[in-house]
């Protein structure tokens, strides 16, 4: 049962307390009392270091979209491992993850590879600068975008920090940010079209770049609407700034990820996660001209500088290729009816229990929010949140302990290897998650 002082995970916790900051590498997977330990993975489950087996609803983050161990894949790694690890020289994998990502994506004319998602957002950053000769960038309140100093900023700030509603305060997310970070990022009200456009036109000569995930995954899966979009798209052209369209979350959407589904035309986008087949990867991509800024063959060094030692490492190039090979159409219907259907069921058990609660996402991607309140910004979702009694939390533990890992503490990302049986468990974890929790509540 979870938590137990004795298991192994909690032992190996806290060993890690005395070489780890905190026990950990990521702050992202820290969950109280200790962190489940993974030991190996097959499918759409995982196995702790105790033994225990568990429906993954974590999948990485989004990373493994096809669970763990994929025989397509690993028998693409297998092979490119026997061959070659790394060389400080390119690869053909290189050229056909490139070639197979500018084939699905209509926008992106080129591209480039680097180790993770944070690194494509930050190059993106800089190509928009060398492109525009600007040097403000914009991102949308409560939108993540990895932990590069000029987007990490606004990411979650309290009430008592975040300013006027049309006009957001930039806030450091944490103390290493530097100030003059805060100073050259723009922060917009989401889905606030009039305000969010008067901002853009207010520092039309200062902006270089807008970034946006039309899918907010820090905000319950909140769509930004069509509106919204639309307006930023225009805007944009209309001042001499660029679209950025992080996909780094999204790109599981559909084929063309969510600029696909929400039909929006960016002029850079990020890749990352499901790209590389559950290897490290990050990648930039786009109109050709803007592009160019890493190109040096013309001049013979580029406008920006882009290279990193494991950047197209040819492990994740060729996972990578085998990944999207497996990401056709009738795959990402799969992955829809799997979604759909976990959305219905989690409605079902909340009106069954007599819940209070509401169910979002789309495609693969579930959350399950613990107040009724409607949103539809970054404000009236943390609004929302403050209905919440702990019982999520709690539901969380117990989900464990019937045999599901969830993204603490509200979601759940599907994997291809899923199916009916899968859902059906997952549910099942759900309701005993939600009974235990009330009825500790109600003992309480």
């Amino acid at each position: 049962m979870f938590p137990d002082t004795k298991s192994r995970s909690a032992a190996l916790f806290e060993r890690a307390q005395t070489v780890l900051p905190g026990g950990n590498t990521r702050h992202s997977i820290a969950i109280a009392p200790y962190p489940i330990y993974a030991q190996r993975g097959d499918g759409c489950e995982v196995v702790d270091a105790d033994g225990n087996v568990f429906i993954d609803c974590i999948n990485n983050m989004s990373a493994n979209i096809h669970g763990h161990r994929h025989p397509h894949i690993m028998e693409r790694v297998n092979k490119q491992v026997s061959q070659l690890i790394s060389a400080g020289m390119p690869t053909e994998s290189e050229v056909e993850l490139a070639e197979a990502l500018c084939a699905r994506v209509p926008s992106v004319e080129t591209i480039r590879f680097c180790n993770s998602g944070t690194e494509a957002l930050m190059f993106a950053a800089r190509a928009a600068r060398a492109f525009t000769g600007s040097s403000m960038i914009a991102k949308i309140e409560g939108g993540y975008h990895g932990s590069y100093d000029g987007l990490d900023l606004s990411n979650k700030p309290s009430p008592d920090q975040w300013g006027p509603d049309n006009r957001p305060a930039t806030v450091r997310e944490s103390e290493g940010v530097p100030l003059s970070s805060a100073k050259d990022t723009l922060i917009l009200p989401v889905n606030n079209v009039e305000a969010a456009r008067s901002l853009i036109r207010e520092h039309a000569d200062q902006l270089a770049a807008v970034f946006l995930d039309p899918l907010v995954s820090k905000l319950g899966f909140l769509p930004l609407s069509e509106a919204f979009l639309t307006m930023v798209r225009e805007e944009t052209r209309a001042v001499g700034a660029l679209l950025v369209v992080d996909e780094v979350f999204s790109f599981r959407l559909g084929r063309a990820g969510a600029q696909g589904v929400f039909q929006v035309e960016p002029d850079l986008s990020t890749f990352g996660k499901i790209i590389g087949g559950g290897f490290p990867i990050g990648a930039l991509g786009g109109r050709r001209e803007i592009m160019e800024v890493f190109n040096h063959l013309r001049t013979g060094s580029p406008r920006v500088e882009h290279s990193g030692t494991f950047f197209a490492n040819p492990v994740s190039m060729s996972a990578g290729v085998a990944a999207l090979e497996l990401l056709d159409d009738a795959m990402f219907e799969h992955l829809e009816r799997l979604g759909e259907s976990l959305r219905s069921g989690l409605r079902d058990i909340l009106k069954e229990l007599d819940i209070q609660g509401m169910v979002t996402g789309r495609a693969s991607l579930v959350a399950l929010l613990p107040h009724t309140r409607p949103f539809h910004d970054y404000r009236t979702f943390i609004h929302g949140f403050r209905e919440d009694n702990g019982m999520m939390a709690a539901a969380f533990r117990a989900m464990i302990n019937s045999g599901v890992l969830p993204v603490y503490p509200r979601g759940f990302i599907l994997s291809s290897p899923m199916n009916a049986q899968t859902i059906e468990k997952i549910l099942d974890a759900v309701r005993i998650g939600l009974k235990t929790a009330r009825e500790a509540s109600c003992a309480a």
